[in-house]
């Protein structure tokens, strides 16, 4: 647990970067993507918190938050079911002038009556398109002994492609930081190819600061919290770049989407993920996976509940998917409860929740360019 003079409160973006995996989030948000066989995006970055003692977290969505409420339900499987504390979900109108939400600081100012009743003396912020094991403690401390106002965790990478072409770059902002001597001299707005120190919009604060700094912004009616505050004040504030090198899957297009479940397959990357503390997720009672004679399968991820009786080679399987006798499934991603009948021929496929392949379909997508199938599609 977190000590008592740094006791700190989780805020959650489930939104964020929605416009990048649209087809995906039709029906959801970011946070309700299903992810790695078993999770739901979400489950990383609340697991990481649960596991550092912070046991108060708030989720602000903005639109399509059904499937994430029905996800979540009181909090349980986190250890937030909690008489004081726990998780709790603001839709954009559960305060009393509260807006949509079109950046955080219109999201944040819809709580602030909230968060002025909390005693937390921190707030760490995150969005939920990264699966990631974070050690949110190790960040706490960090920004505790650099004496800085706002820390920003970054990763060192390659700019995704998603964020060179997408169609609408103002819907979804991405940053990069100049560090001198830990301090971000400089946030580049949407920069351009190459490797960056690449923001995880991961923040950690003071409390009294965030409410400080959100309310001036709201009343001059600015929207991001990174480009309107972070960067209008940076030499003002004392910003502290937060590097973190352990695994993490960024999700910002359907190929990175693929791309990121598929690398689980590498056991290696399977324990850099799952291996520094437990991700929790929403228990479904199932039986587990049944392999029948004659299945033939290779380099499979599978959740409980499967049965499979053809051919699986280098695939993702969700809760509830069967795969009936003779059919052929690789490289594929096939979320919960899809079934792929008997004689079908399928690779590079996404498939949403409960899509059917009928009987001796074959289709085919390319590992650059996998295809998506929406949720209860028959093929």
């Amino acid at each position: 647990m977190l000590s008592a003079d740094s006791k700190a409160m989780g805020i959650i973006f489930p939104n964020s970067f929605d416009s990048l995996v649209s087809k995906m989030v039709e029906l959801r948000l970011m946070a309700s993507l299903p992810f790695a066989s078993r999770y739901r995006m979400v489950d990383f970055v609340l697991s990481s918190m649960s596991n550092c003692g912070i046991d108060n977290v708030a989720i602000l969505p903005s639109k399509n938050y059904r499937s994430l409420m029905e996800h979540l339900g009181t909090g349980r499987e986190w250890d937030l079911a909690r008489k004081n504390g726990g998780v709790h979900i603001f839709p954009p109108f559960a305060e009393n002038r509260g807006q949509i939400a079109n950046g955080r600081i219109v999201a944040i100012n819809n709580i602030l009556r909230y968060l002025r009743a909390q005693n937390a003396k921190y707030v760490v912020m995150c969005d939920s398109n990264l699966a990631v094991n974070f050690d949110f403690k190790a960040m706490i401390q960090a920004h505790i002994d650099s004496g800085a106002d706002v820390s920003i965790a970054y990763n060192e990478q390659a700019l995704p492609e998603s964020f060179l072409n997408s169609d609408d770059v103002n819907k979804d902002y991405y940053y990069s930081f100049d560090i001198t001597e830990g301090r971000i001299s400089e946030i580049n707005v949407n920069p351009t190819e190459g490797v960056h120190n690449l923001s995880m919009n991961i923040f950690v604060l003071e409390r009294e600061l965030l409410i400080k700094l959100v309310k001036d912004a709201f009343d001059h009616g600015l929207i991001h919290f990174t480009r309107d505050i972070l960067w209008a004040k940076r030499n003002e504030l004392n910003l502290y770049a937060y590097k973190y090198e352990e695994y993490v899957a960024r999700i910002c297009s359907i190929n990175s989407y693929f791309d990121e479940n598929m690398k689980l397959l590498d056991r290696e990357n399977l324990d850099a993920l799952f291996g520094a503390a437990p991700i929790f997720t929403k228990i479904r009672d199932d039986n587990p996976t049944r392999y029948l004679k004659g299945t033939k399968v290779n380099n499979v991820m599978a959740a409980d509940g499967c049965v499979i009786e053809g051919e699986v080679e280098n695939s993702i399987l969700f809760r509830g998917v069967k795969v009936a006798r003779d059919a052929k499934v690789k490289n594929c991603v096939l979320m919960q409860d899809t079934v792929v009948e008997a004689g079908a021929n399928i690779e590079y496929l996404i498939t949403d929740k409960e899509v059917v392949v009928s009987k001796g379909k074959e289709m085919k997508g390319t590992d650059t360019y996998p295809t998506y199938i929406v949720k209860g599609y028959k093929i």
